[in-house]
């Protein structure tokens, strides 16, 4: 019971330096194997239809599924872990999330391997909350300024760890099991996660008077899932009834959901951050942006190995200069948003407008001759644009959010972020895949992308100028 009563630093302190630390890598190492699984599909996608079939449909699912599940609960996640406890869920999490990879590691048809995809979104999140919440309730402020500095990186290496390790793993060949082993091998890198977790979380019995709104989360998880479901289903049947019926039945539920937000005793989202322009407008170029960028890694990936008939493990080096410039440009936005602000995120968008282009132009003049050595550089501009956005827009914009509200605005952009993820390798997939010969499909859907961040480009005046300090500093 005095552990209730004790200050951040006063918990932190009692649990020791040495387990401070131990409890840090356990939570790296839970973001580390959500952010792995999260793109690991990118570059192994090919090999997966290849051996078990589902074609355009199941390179479409396989990454939407997963972002699809996770932007779904984790808007439920952080509160079910308020009410039971963050140790209890977060071992639930992780061993959901272990036996789900095994799971897909052991798929023998397209249908098992996306159910197993979605039950692995689910159980990370409501693993990945929990960490942090961990984190902002026993650390020291100097352990939790250390903890957070480590974030950044760490998500840097681990969107590129998922698919250049897939590539190789693949090529390896391992035991004659292709692609099964870049899901496998969450068995033991779980397992030994649970070991560490059932060890070091603090106990707590949570605190039942916390309240989750579960008609909230059914209503959003309908509204997602159909419209979804709406756009994969109809670009495969040239928009048939029943793909048109799901996004009815996907906007009509999205509806639903946002009255029930203005209704709700205790709403999974504060109405009120609604009527704030800057938050309203950074979740949506938040989604658009993350959306077709997540969208164009993915096709990127598509077309290397299937117009330049490069091996998993080459198109594994060819998608390096793209990660390499994302972890740059989210290494140069930490240190300088803080002088820049939102003009930050403006200079990163036009710099990935110019990475595009000079994209685009290689594809329209060399189509499927170009070399990878010859698209690197342009790999490295976009990325490196991409990573300016992605360290520092939703830095800026909770920069005019009540601190009240500062924990609901981040957890409704967190799951902004895995739903753009969702519609970004759904749509931009499926104008690559619907685009005709690979090197005008390529043009098609890297235009697409070029045009959707122009349209991102007025909303950014309406941002707060800058990330708040209180926010910051938190």
């Amino acid at each position: 019971m005095q552990a209730s009563i004790t200050t951040p630093s006063d918990r932190g302190t009692a649990l020791g330096r040495t387990v401070m630390w131990a409890l840090l890598g356990l939570v790296l190492l839970a973001d580390a194997l959500d952010m792995i699984d999260a793109t690991v599909t990118t570059i192994a996608a090919p090999s997966i239809v290849g051996e078990i079939g589902g074609g355009p449909a199941l390179i479409k699912w396989l990454g939407a599924a997963y972002a699809l599940a996770m932007s779904i609960l984790l808007v439920v996640g952080g509160r079910l872990g308020d009410r039971y406890g963050q140790r209890r869920l977060f071992l639930i999490g992780m061993t959901g999330f272990t036996l789900a990879s095994a799971l897909c590691g052991l798929a023998p048809t397209p249908v098992v391997l996306i159910i197993a995809r979605v039950l692995q979104g689910a159980f990370g999140a409501l693993m990945i909350p929990q960490g942090m919440a961990v984190i902002a309730r026993h650390f020291t402020p100097d352990m939790r300024r250390t903890a957070f500095n480590l974030f950044g990186p760490l998500l840097g290496i681990a969107t590129i760890a998922g698919p250049v390790l897939a590539g190789f793993v693949i090529e390896a060949d391992i035991a004659g099991l292709s692609w099964r082993p870049i899901f496998l091998v969450n068995l033991v890198l779980g397992t030994a996660g649970i070991a560490l977790a059932a060890r070091l979380l603090p106990h707590g019995n949570g605190d039942r008077s916390v309240t989750v709104d579960g008609t909230g989360a059914g209503l959003l998880a309908v509204a997602v899932f159909g419209t979804m479901f709406g756009l994969i289903e109809g670009s495969e049947t040239d928009w048939s009834l029943p793909a048109v019926v799901s996004l009815a039945v996907g906007a009509l539920f999205l509806l639903l959901f946002a009255r029930r937000q203005r209704t709700a005793a205790e709403p999974l989202i504060k109405p009120s951050l609604f009527r704030n322009r800057g938050f309203v407008s950074g979740l949506t170029v938040g989604l658009m942006f993350f959306a077709v960028t997540n969208g164009l890694a993915f096709v990127i990936s598509l077309f290397i190995q299937q117009a330049l008939g490069a091996s998993p493990g080459s198109a594994a080096v060819g998608m390096l200069p793209l990660t390499l410039g994302i972890i740059a440009g989210a290494g140069a936005g930490m240190a300088l948003a803080p002088q820049m602000g939102r003009n930050l995120v403006l200079a990163g968008m036009l710099v990935t407008l110019a990475g595009g282009g000079w994209l685009l132009t290689l594809v329209m003049t060399s189509g499927t001759s170009v070399t990878l050595l010859a698209l690197a550089p342009a790999g490295v501009l976009a990325g490196i644009g991409m990573g300016a956005c992605f360290g520092t827009l939703f830095d800026i914009t909770i920069g005019d959010v009540d601190p009240a509200e500062a924990g609901s605005a981040s957890g409704t952009l967190t799951a902004i972020q895995q739903l753009a993820t969702a519609l970004g390798s759904a749509t931009i997939t499926t104008v690559y895949l619907h685009g005709g010969a690979p090197d005008h499909a390529m043009t098609l859907a890297i235009i697409t992308v070029m045009a959707v961040t122009t349209l991102c480009l007025p909303l950014l005046r309406l941002l707060p100028e800058s990330a708040s300090i209180s926010n910051a500093e938190d």
